[in-house]
This record gives structure tokens, sequence and C-alpha cells, in this order.
């Protein structure tokens, strides 16, 4: 999953991007408002993580911005700003959540994690695909009741498909989620991580659609040729 976080304190904004990473997540940051508004119209995020006090558009100015633009961005602030009125303006402004600052960064990775799945539109935190199970918060995967051992790459590129079942995503789409600005990407990386998936899970879960992108079907609903 990837993340944008809005946060001008540098040693706040790099301790966070460093434990969001460990927790699963790609993390693109920024330090001022009008940066935020950019990168939201420039690639594709699961969540933005908006601090109120930036410099330039201040984070309740950047989520109005955001919201008058069409974009639904799910939003969660973070903010030192530990009012109830501060909390029901950021709300107001379209927020999805709130959290203050100090915060614990486990109940910050939790947050995110509802958020972004209530925005799926599921209820469960697991997801499943017949015989296939994946928890993103554990990062754990298994097949037929047995563990999957996936690297990082492997186990992101996989719950991106399984969020959306049936679905043909691109190779580009693909590249957006596993990878953030400052990452070197090669040509053929991520028909090489679907090539060591599908030795993992067998062939027939991971289809190829040509010249359009990659799908994840149930195979274990395939019955075999009699």
């Amino acid at each position: 999953m990837r993340l944008l976080l809005a946060e001008d304190d540098d040693m706040l904004g790099s301790s966070m991007q460093k434990a969001l990473k460990l927790a699963g997540f790609q993390v693109d940051w920024v330090k001022e408002g009008a940066a935020v508004l950019t990168a939201a119209s420039a690639a594709s995020y699961d969540a933005l993580l908006l601090d109120l006090g930036l410099p330039g558009l201040d984070g309740l100015q950047v989520l109005q911005s955001l919201r008058q633009r069409g974009n639904h961005l799910p939003v969660l602030i973070v903010s030192a700003r530990q009012t109830v009125q501060d909390r029901i303006g950021g709300l107001n402004c379209g927020a999805d959540d709130y959290i203050t600052k100090p915060f614990d960064l486990n109940e910050l990775v939790a947050r995110l994690h509802a958020l972004i799945r209530r925005n799926q539109g599921r209820s469960q935190p697991v997801l499943n695909c017949g015989a296939l199970v994946l928890d993103p918060i554990r990062r754990e995967a298994q097949l037929a009741g047995q563990p999957l051992e996936l690297s990082q790459r492997e186990f992101d590129l996989l719950q991106h498909l399984m969020e959306r079942p049936g679905a043909v995503l691109s190779r580009e789409q693909l590249e957006s989620r596993l990878y953030g600005w400052q990452e070197e990407v090669a040509s053929n990386a991520i028909e090489v991580h679907l090539h060591h998936l599908r030795r993992k899970l067998g062939s027939d879960w991971i289809k190829n659609v040509r010249g359009v992108g990659y799908k994840l079907v149930d195979a274990s609903a395939i019955k075999p040729a009699a």
C-alpha cells in the first residue's frame, strides 16, 4: 500500500516514514501544502497522512482543495492540535480520521488499515480468494492452509491483486503501489515478481491479459479436466 505523508518536521517525518515502511507501506514524504496537491494529482495513493501546520497552504486548506477538486483520497489528519473543535473542524473539512501527536505507532498503523479497508468497501481485515488467504496487518499469507514465504515485494504485489480480484491491473498500476519516488524500477521488475509469485502459488492464480495487464483468479475453484 502506498501512502503520501505530509509533515514539515524533519525528525518526525523521517521517523514516521521509516516506521511505516517497516510496517509494510510505501511512503512518499512531502513537507509543504502545495507539494501535497501536486503529489496527489500525479500519483495514486491509498491514504494521505496530513499534518495541519504545513508551510504555505496549511493542512485544512490542502484538505479543502482536495475535496473541491473531487479527490476522494482517504485522509488521516496527524496533528498536535488536540481540542475537540480542532478535531471537528478537520473532520468537517473532509478528513476521514484524526489522531493527535504524540501518538502510538501501532494505533496509527491500525487506523490506516481500517481507513483503507473502509475505502475499499471491506469490513474484514483479512483478504480471501478461494484457498488463498492474506493478512495485511500480520503480513502473513496462506494457500490451502499452508504458509507462504513471500518477499516484501511479492507480498505487496499479491495484496494489491487480492484487493481487486478479477480486475485487470496494468504494469504501471502495480509499479505505482510497490515503488516510491526515490526508487529505481527496472523495466521488467513486475514481471520478475510475478514469476516468483507464480512459482509459489501455481501458474493458474495470476493470469496475463495480453496487452492490458494481470489479474488474480481463484485457481482453487478450477475443476481439473476429466
